[in-house]
């Protein structure tokens, strides 16, 4: 296999715009929202543990597994796939890979136009209103608000994936990145100070082994696919922009810090806020995904400055979810321009009319399309099963088998090895020879027979 790559590929300027991208694209609404309320779900401190011990294991491997191979072949998925031969297991690999993106994105951009609504509407004052119950099931069941909005945060995605690399994706990383940090540590702060807050603090970080059980580590795998941006094609294609002299194993190291620091800063955000809200009772926090949109507005109106809190709360929640929507949005770019060797420009043309047709699927799906279901779930739901529960274990599992049988760990390692010591190499070749294809059977299986009623999570 050649291990020449197109000199005329994009490319990042360095270490630090590498990190801050892949840190935007896996710092996203699945750290903001969905990691707390899982975590309170599924044990608080017993499910951060838990969650820590799979993210230095299983996402370090993967993290490295997938950045390696991009940059190895100087591709995306499905050219990183071809580069190892030229057989369907191949084909498929790399192509669930890129398809997967291509699926999330419009789904994604309808979630950030609810944020973009919450934002504008904190903006406005509506602190009051925001709170009732009935306001989020009555701007979602509005056809033309929710397609506006929606509409609003696709053109901002575009806007920057079209700027190419460096100017695009690079440059918002290194603005919204850090802001985002200084807006999470105001809010977390403040979200600690509250009365009663402390025990939802304990809650949070303390484990309990009372509460471990075995869906604690099955939802603590599936969080990791949101967390760490595995197994979309991504890292493939972010790791095919990286110059040969960054240290692959210390930015690793870097995205884990960096990605788990926003986790957990988004549980001390919202987790002590509800149970000071709520008086204590972590029966508040199991909202799921309305936590963000039902119960976080319940908090702020009960604040003396919850229209500030609102604003600081949901700018910081749009800067997340854009650096990931662009991250999507570039990886399915990437694929356009490889496969078709088409330009940036006629590529995120193509990626806009995919996003916009499934996007106003969805996004119609809580109104004007309610009456569409598959396999009785709403399509926003139905994509949310199809990518995250059934295509990314897949992806992941094609990922593990292609470098133990085929590419060769050593292969990986010598890439590795270009630019880094490989400190954690025997922790590597283990997890990926072992332990991850497991994970990745137990994660598919756990996720369909939960859908089907078989299990419950």
């Amino acid at each position: 296999m050649s291990n020449k790559t197109d000199t005329k590929r994009s490319n990042f300027s360095g270490k630090l715009g590498y990190v801050l991208a892949v840190a935007g694209s896996a710092v996203g609404l699945g750290n903001i929202w969905r990691f707390p309320y899982l975590a309170a779900k599924y044990g608080g401190g017993m499910f951060l543990l838990v969650y820590l011990i799979l993210m230095l294991t299983f996402g370090y491997a993967m993290i490295v597994s997938e950045t390696a191979l991009g940059r190895r072949t100087g591709r995306g998925p499905i050219g990183a796939f071809r580069a190892f031969g030229n057989k369907l297991r191949y084909k498929f690999g790399g192509w669930i890979n890129a398809i997967i993106p291509m699926l999330i994105l419009p789904y994604y951009c309808t979630l950030g136009g609810w944020v973009i609504k919450y934002l504008v509407e904190y903006c406005k004052g509506s602190t009051a209103a925001m709170a009732e119950d009935t306001y989020f099931t009555g701007f979602i069941g509005s056809a033309a608000q929710t397609e506006i909005y929606f509409l609003i945060f696709a053109v901002a995605t575009v806007a920057v994936v079209i700027f190419g690399v460096q100017k695009g994706v690079e440059r918002v990383s290194k603005i919204m990145m850090p802001a985002l940090i200084v807006l999470a540590v105001i809010v977390a702060i403040y979200s600690m100070s509250l009365p009663g807050a402390f025990e939802g603090v304990k809650y949070f970080l303390v484990p309990n082994f009372k509460n471990f059980s075995i869906m604690t580590v099955v939802a603590a795998l599936g969080q990791m696919f949101y967390s760490l941006s595995i197994a979309m094609g991504i890292l493939y294609t972010y790791g095919s922009y990286l110059k040969r002299d960054v240290d692959i194993e210390k930015t690793t190291t870097q995205i884990e810090i960096f990605d788990t620091s926003i986790a957990i800063l988004a549980g001390l955000m919202i987790i002590p806020a509800v149970f000071a809200f709520s008086g204590g009772n972590p029966d508040a926090l199991n909202a799921g995904p309305s936590l963000m949109f039902v119960t976080i507005p319940k908090v702020f109106e009960s604040m003396g400055f919850g229209t500030a809190a609102g604003i600081v709360f949901f700018l910081l929640v749009f800067f997340a979810a854009l650096t990931s929507s662009i991250s999507l949005a570039e990886t399915t770019v990437s694929t356009f321009q490889d496969e078709l060797g088409w330009g940036r420009v006629k590529s995120t043309i193509a990626t806009t009319v995919i996003l916009v047709g499934l996007g106003t699927v969805t996004t119609l799906g809580f109104n004007a399309l309610d009456f569409i279901k598959i396999l009785g779930m709403g399509a926003l739901d139905f994509f949310d099963f199809v990518t995250n529960s059934v295509m990314m274990p897949i992806s992941a599992l094609c990922t593990c088998l292609l470098i133990v049988y085929s590419a060769g760990l050593k292969t990986v390692g010598d890439e590795v090895k270009l630019s880094s010591k490989f400190k954690r190499e025997k922790l590597y070749n283990f997890f990926m020879k072992y332990l991850a294809p497991i994970c990745m059977i137990i994660i598919l299986l756990s996720s369909v027979a939960n859908v089907f009623g078989w299990i419950k999570m």
